[in-house]
C-alpha cells in the first residue's frame, strides 16, 4: 500500500481507509468507510496510470472522467452503483480517485471452489438461472452503449443480501491507457496498436487479436463463464487448440437444447452468435425442458436461500420489468417456476448463505428461537466488519471437520436438518466470540492475507534483530490459545482457518513494533547474570535479545517450572545458519557453549488458561 494513503488515513474528510483491496498497472483499490453514511463501507479506486509525460496525464485524466461520467449513468440494482469523482492532495502529491458501492458477498470463482472441494459442478438449472439473472442486466448496459469487456466467474459476485449476481470490474477504465497510448503514437506518425482487453478463454478472438467488442463480445464470455462453472475446467483446458472450437461435452452431460444455445454463445465467427441478450432469453425461454413449463395461477411457496416465500399474485401473463421501464419479456411463471425448482437447492449454498438473507423475509419455516438466534449471529458479524463470504467458508471447514458424515450435501431449512443448522450455528458463534480478539484491522482483512504479508512482517521484525522463528513462536501462542483444536502440525495457510492465524500474526507484528513484547537486555558493567521478571496472560508471549561472544558459555533458566510455559532460543545465525536450541520446549534449564558472535532470541510463551508469573535468568562466563 502507498506509504502516503494507509489504513485509518481520512480522505475528504469523510472516507476513512481500512484496506487495500488490491493494485494494478492503474492504481490502487481500497475499502473504505463513509463517516457520511453512518461507516457504511464503500470502494475507492485510485486512478495512477502509468503514463510518461504531462500530456499522457492529463488525456489520462480527461479519459477517466469521461468513463466516470458514464458509469454514473448505469442505475441498475446489480451493478455496484457509482457514487463520486473526486481529487485529494496529500504531501503535495494529487491523486484522483472514484467511489462506489461495496459489493458484499463471494465472487462465483470463490463459490465453484468450494463446490470443487466437495467434488461438485454448478448443475444446468442453476445456469440456467444465473443466466435469466444477469442477461438483462447485459441488455441494460448495451442500451447505453457499455460493453463490460471483462465477464468472468471473478468479476461476478453472489450478493449476499438476496443471492442476485452483481457484475462487477467493467473494463472501460483498463482501456484508458491504452487509449492513450494510441493516440500519442498517431500524433507521432506512428501506426496506434489495436487496444486489446480481455482474459484468455473469456473473450472472443477478434476483441484479443484486434480489439473490436460488440453486445455479443460480452455473451461469449458470459457462456465461457457458464461452461467454467459447470465444468470446473478453464477455458484453455475446453478450447481446442487448432480449431478453436469449443469441445466441453465430455465434462458435462446438458440437455441438448441448452448445449446449443451455449454453443451458439461461443460461435468463433460473429455472424453465427446471438447478436443480443434478449436474442438468448428468447431461446432460453423456448426451451422445451421441465425446468420451465408454464404453471397456474396459485399461491407458489419460493425458496430463496433458505426462506420460503408466498405468491399471492396472478401470474400468467406477468413480464418482469428491468431498468428504465422495458420489459424483459421473461414471464414471470418461468421465473418463479425456476426459482421453485432452483433456489431451494441454492438455500444453504456453502453453508449457510441465508445467515445474511432471511432477514429480509418471513421465516415461516423456522421457530422464533432460531430466528433469533440467526438475528444475533448476523448483528454480531456485521459489527465485527467480517467478510461474509470468508466467514462462511471459514465455518463450513470446521462444520465439516467436526461432522464429515455431512460432507458433500447442503443442508435445508427443513425440520430435520434443524439439529445440524444449531451445530453450524453454534460453530459460528464460537468463532465469532473468538475473531472478536483480534484488532479491528486485523480482522477486516480477513480473506485477503497471503504470503506476501508473510514475507512482509519478517522484513519488519527483522529490522527489531528477530527472526522469523520468534515471530511465528509469538503468534502461535496467541493464535492455538484461541483455536487449541486446529493442528500444530498442518500447514495452515493452505486452509481458511490460516487466515486467522495471519491476522493475529499482524497483531503481533503491531505489538512489536510498538515494544510491548519484546526487550533487549543489557549486563551492568562486569555483571554476568541477569535476572527478568514478567507476568504473562493466557496466549501471551514475549521475547528477548540479548548480544554474547562465540565460545561464551550460556546458562539459561527459566522458572516456574509448568510445563505450560514454553521456552526457544535462536542463535544469531552471522558465521553459519541460524539454528534453535531449544525450541517450544518445556525444559527449564539448558547450558552450553555458544556457536557464533551476535544477537541471540529467547523467547517465552505461555500455554495457560491463566496468568502465568516467570523469571528467565541469563547467566554467562
Amino acid at each position: 500500500m502507498s506509504q502516503l494513503i494507509y489504513p485509518g488515513i481520512v480522505l475528504r474528510n469523510h472516507y476513512t481507509i481500512v484496506r487495500e483491496l488490491g493494485h494494478g498497472g492503474f492504481g490502487r483499490t481500497y475499502l473504505a468507510q463513509d463517516q457520511h453514511r453512518f461507516d457504511e463501507l464503500c470502494v475507492l479506486k485510485e486512478f495512477a496510470p502509468q503514463v510518461q509525460g504531462s500530456f499522457a496525464l492529463k488525456k489520462s485524466q480527461e479519459l477517466f472522467e469521461r468513463e466516470a461520467q458514464i458509469l454514473y449513468q448505469l442505475k441498475h440494482s446489480q451493478i455496484p452503483r457509482f457514487r463520486e469523482l473526486f481529487r485529494e492532495t496529500i504531501d503535495n502529491k494529487g491523486y484522483l480517485f472514484f467511489v462506489q458501492d461495496y459489493v458484499e458477498g463471494l465472487n462465483y470463482r470463490s463459490l465453484l471452489n468450494q463446490r470443487l472441494r466437495q467434488g461438485l459442478q454448478f448443475t444446468e438449472a442453476e445456469i440456467i438461472q444465473l443466466l435469466f439473472q444477469l442477461l438483462p442486466v447485459l441488455d441494460y448496459i448495451h442500451c447505453y452503449g457499455v460493453i463490460h469487456r471483462d465477464i468472468s466467474p471473478e468479476n461476478i459476485i453472489q450478493h449476499q443480501s438476496d443471492g442476485l449476481p452483481i457484475l462487477i470490474d467493467f473494463g472501460g477504465v483498463k482501456l484508458i491507457q491504452a487509449k492513450v497510448e494510441s493516440e500519442l503514437a498517431a500524433q507521432q506518425g506512428q501506426n496506434p496498436t489495436p487496444t486489446c482487453l480481455g482474459k484468455v478463454g473469456y473473450a472472443p478472438d477478434e476483441q484479443m487479436r484486434l480489439g473490436r467488442v460488440y453486445p455479443h463480445s460480452d455473451l461469449y464470455g458470459l457462456a465461457a463463464t457458464t461452461l467454467v462453472l459447470l465444468t470446473g475446467k478453464e477455458p484453455q483446458q475446453l478450447i481446442d487448440p487448432q480449431t478453436l472450437i469449443w469441445n466441453w461435452r465430455k465434462y458435462t452431460n446438458l440437455s441438448p437444447e441448452f448445449g446449443e444455445i451455449l454453443d451458439k454463445m461461443l460461435a468463433y465467427r460473429q455472424s453465427d452468435r446471438f447478436p443480443s441478450a434478449p436474442d438468448i432469453i428468447a431461446a432460453l425461454s423456448a426451451l422445451n425442458s421441465p425446468l420451465i413449463q408454464p404453471i397456474s395461477e396459485q399461491s407458489i411457496p419460493v425458496t430463496q436461500g433458505g426462506v420460503t416465500l408466498t405468491q399471492n399474485q396472478s401470474l400468467s401473463s406477468q413480464t418482469i420489468p428491468t431498468q428504465g421501464g422495458k420489459s424483459s419479456g421473461i414471464p414471470a411463471t418461468l421465473l418463479v417456476f425456476i426459482s421453485v425448482l432452483i433456489m431451494g437447492g441454492l438455500g444453504w449454498l456453502g453453508g449457510h448463505y441465508w445467515l445474511n438473507n432471511y432477514a429480509n423475509h418471513d421465516l415461516n419455516q423456522l421457530s422464533k428461537t432460531e430466528e433469533k438466534r440467526k438475528e444475533v449471529l448476523l448483528e454480531k458479524r456485521r459489527l465485527l466488519g467480517i467478510d461474509f463470504g470468508f466467514f462462511t467458508v471459514l465455518v463450513n471447514e470446521e462444520f465439516y471437520t467436526r461432522y464429515p458424515e455431512q460432507q458433500g450435501r447442503t443442508l435445508t431449512d427443513k425440520p430435520s436438518d434443524s439439529i445440524w443448522r444449531e451445530k453450524w450455528d453454534q460453530i459460528a458463534g464460537e468463532f465469532l466470540q473468538r475473531l472478536a480478539k483480534l484488532s479491528d484491522q486485523s480482522r477486516m482483512k480477513l480473506g485477503t492475507y497471503s504470503r506476501d504479508d508473510l514475507d512482509y512482517w519478517t522484513a519488519t521484525v527483522n529490522q527489531l534483530s528477530l527472526s522469523r522463528q520468534s515471530l511465528y513462536d509469538l503468534a502461535d501462542a496467541k493464535f492455538f490459545y484461541f483455536f487449541p483444536e486446529q493442528s500444530k502440525t498442518a500447514d495452515l495457510l493452505e486452509l481458511p482457518i490460516g487466515q486467522v492465524w495471519q491476522a493475529f500474526t499482524n497483531d503481533v507484528v503491531h505489538q512489536l513494533q510498538a515494544g510491548l513484547t519484546w526487550e533487549r537486555v543489557e549486563f551492568a558493567s562486569k555483571k554476568t547474570r541477569k535476572t527478568l521478571k514478567e507476568t504473562l496472560k493466557p496466549g501471551e508471549g514475549k521475547a528477548y535479545i540479548a548480544r554474547f561472544n562465540k565460545n561464551q558459555v550460556l546458562q539459561v533458566l527459566l522458572k516456574p517450572s509448568e510445563p505450560s510455559t514454553l521456552l526457544s532460543i535462536y542463535t544469531p545465525g552471522t558465521t553459519q545458519r541460524a539454528q534453535s536450541l531449544l525450541e517450544d520446549s518445556s525444559k527449564r534449564l539448558w547450558s552450553g557453549r555458544l556457536p557464533d558472535s551476535g544477537d541471540y532470541e529467547f523467547v517465552v510463551v505461555s500455554e495457560s488458561s491463566k496468568p502465568v508469573n516467570y523469571e528467565l535468568i541469563l547467566e554467562t562466563r
